[in-house]
């Protein structure tokens, strides 16, 4: 299962721009996927895509070359199929021992995510001793995925209506936020 999505419309343009997804992300991702069963570079994004609720689809240019690398150095086959100008993969023993250390790799990164995460990816930086942590994780995480979702929304069907309502909430809300800290640290509001 893909973590971590996010999507937000004036964020999209920029996304196709610079490396939005970590080094290594993707063929992690694929080597998942081709575990689960042979796949084509066009099923792989498109399974990518469900996975992650239409919030990120790999493109062809870094899918593409990605399965040729795999192959190249032996972690992947190309499985014989009936169609034509298909091309589907699957992982070689070399690639389930890959996919078996990027496992571990990504157990230990997960480990120490929760300490230095900021909280746009639905957790908390700090480690904080309450048994409100979780809620307040899940609570920022539906906070995050409404607000981007919102946004795409009104990158396809924009409204002037919505688009002054989300502001006001959002100003709202960030005005409760920044009260909230001002008690916190003892300051009058």
């Amino acid at each position: 299962m893909i973590d971590c999505a996010i999507h937000f419309p004036p964020f999209r343009h920029w996304m196709r721009h610079m490396a939005a997804v970590p080094k290594g992300f993707l063929r992690y991702q694929v080597l998942e996927l081709l575990n689960e069963k042979s796949l084509s570079g066009s099923e792989i994004m498109s399974e990518i895509e469900r996975k992650t609720s239409g919030t990120w689809r790999p493109s062809p240019g870094s899918v593409y070359p990605l399965l040729a690398w795999l192959q190249d150095n032996s972690y992947i086959q190309e499985v014989p199929t009936q169609e034509s100008g298909i091309k589907r993969y699957m992982l070689t023993d070399k690639g389930r021992q890959l996919l078996e250390e990027q496992r571990k790799l990504k157990g230990k990164f997960c480990k120490g995510w929760k300490i230095f995460a900021p909280p746009f990816f639905g957790t908390l930086w700090l480690q904080i001793p309450s048994e409100e942590v979780e809620e307040l994780r899940t609570a920022l995480s539906r906070f995050i995925r409404a607000f981007f979702s919102l946004g795409m929304d009104l990158e396809t069907k924009f409204s002037e209506q919505a688009l002054k309502e989300m502001l006001m909430v959002l100003n709202e809300t960030a005005q409760k936020l920044e009260e909230i800290d001002k008690k916190l640290q003892g300051k009058k509001i």
